[in-house]
């Protein structure tokens, strides 16, 4: 499998931006986060979308119950959301009802975010600093994966867009894709996120039983045949949709455990 390599420039880079507190709105600290447990596993996990590992069952499910740009009926459709952790990798999985499921993104590093799409974004230390990893898909496994830096310079963001992680993924669709004249039931997303592809980053705070990381989980869902419109849920509030989802400042905690009750 392949390994993120930073260049020394670019990894100071990073790290000095992470170091920054460049959000003007109030950040969450270390006690006021919400915190999302995850489970570990040492049992075999295979991705096929399907979550048929008894594992995935004693783990922490969670609906995502904050909704964006809800302008219709079925534009608050339940996820619900898990994660698992082994000394190697992350895992996370989707569970998404859907009455019109959608998808056109094909390319990587495009616009899947217009999509049916599943997100993770990651900080891998426990606050709310002004980097993040992301990995953005649709339902045809079209990537969009990126390290994000908020207020970059001059008030504006920046987006690494070279960053192409090596990761696992499959999808599972219950119904059928860009055929509003029926009624669909759903689709599931399952990721194997490896923590090497994470770089020295993610040695920095280890993850290890008791350690705690930043991240958001997000789920778009567009249910239109034409435009771009589509509504957003997140597992923890964010702060100000009509900026975008990218705001660290309010990212909760996933924080690793041996068991979960």
């Amino acid at each position: 499998m392949k390994k993120l390599l930073f260049h020394s420039t670019t990894l100071l880079l990073i790290v000095s931006t992470m170091l920054g507190w460049g959000q003007s709105e109030k950040k969450l600290v270390l006690g006021e986060q919400p915190i999302f447990r995850v489970l570990k596993t040492s049992e075999p996990i295979t991705v096929d979308g399907k979550m048929e590992e008894s594992i995935w069952q004693r783990t922490e499910a969670r609906k995502m119950e904050y909704f964006y740009n809800t302008e219709k009926p079925h534009d608050s459709q339940e996820t619900i959301y898990r994660m698992l952790w082994d000394d190697e990798n992350l895992y996370a999985f989707f569970q998404c009802k859907d009455k019109y499921i959608t998808a056109r993104e094909t390319k990587r590093d495009g616009q899947p975010y217009f999509d049916d799409c599943a997100e993770i974004f990651i900080i891998p230390a426990a606050d709310s600093l002004d980097t993040h990893f992301g990995l953005e898909l649709n339902l045809f496994k079209a990537s969009n994966d990126f390290i994000y830096f908020n207020d970059y310079y001059q008030g504006k963001d920046a987006v690494f867009k070279t960053y192409d992680p090596t990761f696992e993924v499959e999808v599972t669709i219950d119904g059928s894709v860009n055929d509003n004249s029926d009624i669909d039931s759903g689709w599931t997303m399952e990721f194997k996120i490896p923590l090497d592809e994470l770089g020295a980053l993610g040695q920095i705070a280890p993850v290890q039983t008791g350690s705690q990381w930043a991240f958001l989980a997000i789920r778009q869902d567009r249910n239109d045949a034409e435009g771009n419109r589509r509504s957003t849920a997140t597992i923890f509030p964010i702060y100000d949709i009509s900026k975008n989802v990218h705001q660290a400042n309010r990212f909760g905690l996933m924080e690793f455990v041996e068991e979960y009750k």
